[in-house]
């Protein structure tokens, strides 16, 4: 029986190569760039299989194509054009990040409340971490007059995306959702210092975003 997956997720990949081809005909480097990135990030656990011989669950580069082909194509016009892309992108990506994150504290604490609460927080996180990079891309176009690769729509829009990333990590505690605990348990060894160094460097890049856009904007007001 052939397995449809694989073909499901290249076919995505090719999609998202296409929204790289679009964008580069349009001239808008924004489109162009965030869908190279998100081509390489659904690609990387094929890269850890060929470069580390990790076999990920195959639900994960499902995922990831799928993340990344919503963002690659919202990039192109339907973020502005239609409500609803900016929340079904979001929560979709958000969900990811909290099954990854539940998974992973599940396996280095194997505590239910205690794997709801961190994935709750450590999605908020990541969730804040983000916006702030929007703000960031949103000044350094402003003040270089240049087309941002990030685009941030405003406050309210910023409420309402950290509300979805809260409910996408809601729904993942909600259902249990356990996916992604095999990946976990393939590397059960380095998760605790894994989870760890991904707080230390989510909390130190946190600071530097925030020094970066207060300096921008001190900048621009002089």
């Amino acid at each position: 029986m052939i397995d449809l997956l694989p073909i499901l997720v290249a076919s995505l990949q090719g999609a998202i190569l296409l929204t790289l081809v679009v964008g580069v005909r349009r001239g808008n480097v924004a489109a162009a760039v965030n869908a190279l990135v998100a081509f390489a990030v659904s690609v990387v656990p094929f890269v850890l299989y060929l470069t580390a011989g990790l076999v990920l669950a195959p639900t994960l580069s499902l995922w990831l194509a799928v993340a990344g082909l919503l963002h690659a194509v919202g990039m192109l016009g339907p973020y502005d054009s239609v409500p609803w892309w900016d929340t079904v992108t979001h929560f979709v990506s958000a969900s990811f990040v909290a099954a990854l994150c539940y998974a992973g504290v599940l396996v280095a604490v194997a505590t239910g409340w205690l794997a709801a609460a961190a994935t709750l927080l450590l999605t908020l996180a990541l969730g804040l971490w983000w916006e702030l990079l929007e703000l960031v891309a949103r000044e350094l176009g402003e003040q270089f007059d240049v087309e941002p690769v990030l685009v941030h729509y405003g406050w309210r829009d910023t409420l309402a995306d950290l509300a979805v990333d809260v409910l996408g990590a809601v729904v993942v505690v909600a259902v249990d959702l356990r996916v992604f605990v095999p990946v976990a348990e393939s590397v059960v060894g380095s998760i605790p210092r894994l989870l760890r160094w991904s707080g230390g460097t989510l909390g130190l890049s946190t600071v530097v975003l925030v020094l970066v856009l207060v300096g921008l904007r001190v900048r621009r007001a002089g």
